[in-house]
């Protein structure tokens, strides 16, 4: 077997969550009052463009979730097959160059040179103080002055394809709603580009247009340039940053499935039915809000630290000491952090069980268990799901924080914040490296606030207040 599979304890979980979300996709689809809803989502512009940019950066993290080891080429055949130590992903088939190209140390975005002049020996044996060429970077110019007009020429043809398949996709596209709506194709055409259609399809191939000229663009130039720089080891900013996406998205995800089930269970139980139980509710989330959060992430993430440098044996490769750290992390953020949506859900579960319709339902003689689940639970959806979507962006950006003063991943596993704190140094140089900061910074950047555009549409269109008011 050429490659063994590695199964880490997040991966395992997000191929769970993925599997989740396609039964929950199947199902809504079945229900008609579920399916509205996140019909009303796809129709809305912001929503459409924010959706796009999401499945952009999952579609990385699923690549970057499925590891394995690689054989070690043996010499005879009935020698006992063993494997590397270093764990992979598909991620990182797909972006070898960016992974191999590692130069001596600093490269600015798009260089050709050092960023630090070096003492070198020219043919003739005379020393100079110069600037070194890159190993990699632009090394099929025959002159460095022909750099950007290269640049510029690889950009436009490879443009002119993007255009072309977009074309083709977009000629598909109009063809099948043609046919699906049992219309001819030059209506469907002039509906989509006057943006009359049903669904916003203007808008899907427009921003569909513009992600394929980024992504095959960068995709184009990474084989020849650092387009971000490199960092102080020499290791690709850009193969930085896509590896990063994995890390953010299994905090911000496996975090909220973490703090989801506290919060739900416990904001609705106080809420309702009060009492004594809404009292030990209270006093657990208000000592837990006592306690300074950094100190107690910080706690339990040395305490994993004093086990995993006592017990070596269980973990066989780096990755799965990563790992592990990486999921421990999730679970403390998720036991903490899980107080602010019960202290909203018991606020509003105490307005909707003094509603008409549930104090009917208790004259009716309705158990509890039903009324919670057919008319509190409901009505509190949209504020979980505009919770879930905000927490989501405050995880990503709690990661950088909690990695920089270094108590968040582990410092092996490439993440956002591991950028940001190994970039902190790099600021104080004169000049400033500042190309590591700024990728981490956009790429945080753009997925949270597309998280937030999406949360605001969710928002709009699971509250029910919205809903009768349109």
């Amino acid at each position: 077997m050429p490659f063994l599979p590695v199964f880490l304890w997040t991966d395992i979980l997000i191929y769970l969550l993925l599997a989740v979300v396609v039964s929950a996709v199947l199902y809504i689809r079945r229900r008609p009052h579920l399916r509205a809803p996140w019909k009303s989502v796809l129709l809305r512009k912001r929503g459409v463009i924010s959706l796009m940019i999401l499945l952009c950066y999952v579609a990385v993290g699923l690549l970057d979730s499925v590891h394995f080891r690689t054989a070690i080429p043996t010499q005879q055949t009935d020698e006992t097959r063993h494997y590397s130590t270093e764990v992979n992903t598909l991620l990182d088939l797909a972006i070898l160059p960016l992974r191999d190209n590692v130069e001596k140390t600093y490269s600015a975005p798009f260089a050709t040179d050092l960023f630090v002049r070096e003492m070198g020996a020219s043919q003739d044996g005379t020393l100079h103080y110069d600037f070194p060429k890159l190993l990699y970077a632009g090394a099929h110019l025959q002159n460095d002055q022909d750099k950007w007009s290269d640049i510029t020429n690889s950009v436009i043809i490879n443009s002119s394809w993007v255009l072309l398949g977009w074309c083709f996709i977009s000629i598909l596209m109009m063809f099948y709603l043609a046919r699906h709506h049992k219309t001819t194709c030059f209506k469907t055409i002039r509906q989509v580009l006057l943006g009359k259609a049903h669904y916003p399809y203007r808008t899907v191939l427009v921003t569909l247009l513009m992600l394929l000229l980024v992504g095959s663009n960068l995709a184009e130039l990474s084989s020849q340039y650092h387009i971000l720089g490199t960092d102080k080891v020499g290791q690709d900013v850009l193969y930085q940053t896509l590896k990063s996406v994995r890390t953010g998205l299994v905090i911000g995800t496996l975090t909220t499935l973490v703090m989801l089930p506290f919060a739900l269970f416990m904001g609705i139980a106080a809420g309702y039915f009060k009492g004594w139980i809404d009292d030990v509710i209270q006093y657990i989330y208000t000592t837990l809000n006592s306690i300074p959060g950094v100190l107690l992430i910080a706690a339990a993430v040395l305490m994993l630290q004093v086990y995993m440098n006592n017990h070596p044996e269980s973990f066989v490769t780096i990755a799965e000491r990563a790992d592990m750290r990486l999921l421990f992390l999730c679970i403390i953020l998720g036991l903490t952090s899980w107080t602010g949506l019960c202290r909203i859900l018991r606020g509003e579960t105490l307005k909707l069980r003094e509603a008409e319709y549930v104090l009917a339902a208790r004259a009716l003689g309705v158990s509890s268990l039903t009324i919670l689940h057919r008319h509190i639970l409901p009505n509190l959806m949209h504020i979980v799901m505009i919770t879930i979507v905000l927490d989501f962006s405050g995880l990503v950006l709690a990661e950088a924080v909690l990695s920089y003063v270094g108590v968040g991943v582990d410092p092996s596993m490439i993440s956002w914040g591991n950028m940001i704190n190994s970039a902190r140094m790099e600021m104080a140089r004169e000049p400033v490296v500042w190309w590591s900061l700024s990728a981490a910074f956009i790429s945080m950047f753009t997925l949270v606030l597309a998280a937030n555009l999406f949360a605001d549409v969710v928002r709009d269109a699971f509250d029910p207040r919205m809903q009768a008011t349109q």
